[in-house]
């Protein structure tokens, strides 16, 4: 069976093994790829990178014969896909012109096989939204595996916990939990874009149980990244627990009259926005990190990225329209060649500079695009009532909160991170196709 010929030429290898023998096989994908993508997203912060390398690969390797056995659907290629299509092709640039093309090789590829989890994920969306469901309970029970055992090592003896050792730093021994992945900011990074997930769980589902994994989940995994301390994953989850608030405050006020319609919303966020700031004030360990913020170059972390940060912008101003090549292989090269003495870095701590480092301002832009896109299509969901309209609201704090997060570290580039941000990606999309 050949690909119908009203379909995108990007899609004209679909459908290119399509046939009465493989009817079979394409009842059986939607399940083979929802028990997959479930087991990848459970696993995420517990895997070895070894294990999470096979399961992105097999996931990518899905996407691929689910393609080749189904003929393509004749639909828009839309602004998400438009953009993420445009961000490979600059890679693909980069990396052919990049000054160590073989490590940015490593890098593409590492991103095309993302790429391919965000594609089984959409795919599986668009033609079955009732999996979102299952997705997320998955990707919530890990969660709440992971936050409870980073809660229990403040039960641990003091070394076992990660610590600021520094004596010039104003959050000197700000004890700090790390879970399964070794790193608090990791950790922290990890929990922002579930948490605005795990409330729309909460609102979305019907049962005991599955209310409980929800709030179970919220809970504990507002606890662990508090006392994760991580200042990038406060500013985050403030984003993306904030953006959620106020876009479920506009959805919910066009069902109240006229005047709360106009009134709730900022009676809310100032009643927030005053918590907040007694808490800062009157937590002494909070109060101690904010402060940490403030400190300049007084303080060890800020002092260390700001050092890192003029590296990266030289780096930029080196090779401003088409970067290095994707990927840490290409920047840890490159890096030593413009690092101050003594700042050694595997990244350049801030994504919008990483993105510019690597693709150079083409690439930053594309990705730019990609966000705000993003974000329009969640706030079309606000009007819309359908299987993924509620989630997609999510996904957009979801996104929001991984976009503050970035601005001042790169954990988004880990896999326990950025498999999460295109699970919201790809919510996002679908939601977009269902009428």
């Amino acid at each position: 069976m050949s690909p119908s010929p009203a379909a995108p030429w990007l899609l004209c290898w679909q459908g290119l093994l399509a046939s009465e023998a493989t009817s079979r096989l394409r009842k059986l994908l939607p399940q083979l790829a929802g028990g997959m993508l479930c087991a990848l997203l459970l696993v995420l912060p517990m895997a070895t990178r070894t294990g999470l390398g096979l399961l992105i690969a097999a996931c990518g390797l899905l996407w691929l014969v689910w393609g080749l056995a189904t003929p393509p659907v004749q639909r828009p290629l839309g602004a998400i896909n438009g953009w993420l299509l445009l961000y490979v092709a600059i890679a693909v640039l980069a990396t052919g012109l990049s000054p160590v093309p073989a490590a940015a090789a490593k890098g593409l590829l590492k991103l095309l096989s993302y790429l391919g989890v965000y594609a089984l994920m959409r795919r599986l969306l668009e033609g079955a939204p009732q999996w979102w469901n299952r997705l997320l309970a998955a990707l919530l029970l890990g969660q709440l595996i992971t936050a409870v055992i980073g809660l229990r090592q403040l039960y641990a003896p003091i070394e076992d916990l990660a610590l600021w050792a520094d004596p010039n730093s104003v959050a000197d021994g700000t004890r700090r939990i790390y879970s399964t992945l070794g790193n608090p900011n990791l950790l922290a990074g990890y929990l922002v874009p579930i948490l605005p997930l795990a409330v729309i769980g909460l609102l979305r589902w019907q049962g005991v149980w599955p209310k409980l994994l929800a709030l179970g989940s919220l809970g504990c995994g507002l606890a662990a990244a508090l006392l994760s301390y991580s200042r990038g994953g406060w500013i985050g989850l403030l984003l993306a627990l904030g953006s959620l608030g106020l876009l479920l405050l506009l959805r919910q006020s066009r069902r109240l009259g006229p005047l709360w319609g106009k009134l709730l919303p900022p009676l809310v966020i100032t009643a927030v926005v005053v918590a907040l700031v007694l808490a800062a004030i009157k937590v002494e360990p909070l109060r101690i990190r904010l402060t940490s913020m403030l400190a300049g170059r007084g303080d060890s972390s800020n002092n260390f990225r700001i050092n890192v940060w003029l590296a990266a912008l030289e780096m930029i101003q080196a090779r401003p329209w088409i970067g290095i090549g994707p990927g840490n292989s290409a920047f840890n090269l490159i890096y030593p060649l413009y690092q101050q003495p003594g700042y050694t870095a595997l990244s350049a701590y801030s994504v919008p500079l990483e993105l510019a480092v690597e693709t150079g301002i083409p690439g930053l832009l594309a990705a730019t695009g990609l966000l705000l896109s993003s974000l329009r299509l969640g706030l079309q969901q606000l009007q819309r009532d359908l299987a993924l309209s509620l989630p997609a609201l999510g996904a957009a704090a979801a996104v929001i909160g991984l976009a503050g997060h970035g601005v001042v570290d790169t954990i988004f580039f880990r896999p326990e991170v950025q498999i999460t941000g295109w699970f919201a990606l790809a919510t996002l999309g679908a939601a977009r196709q269902l009428r």
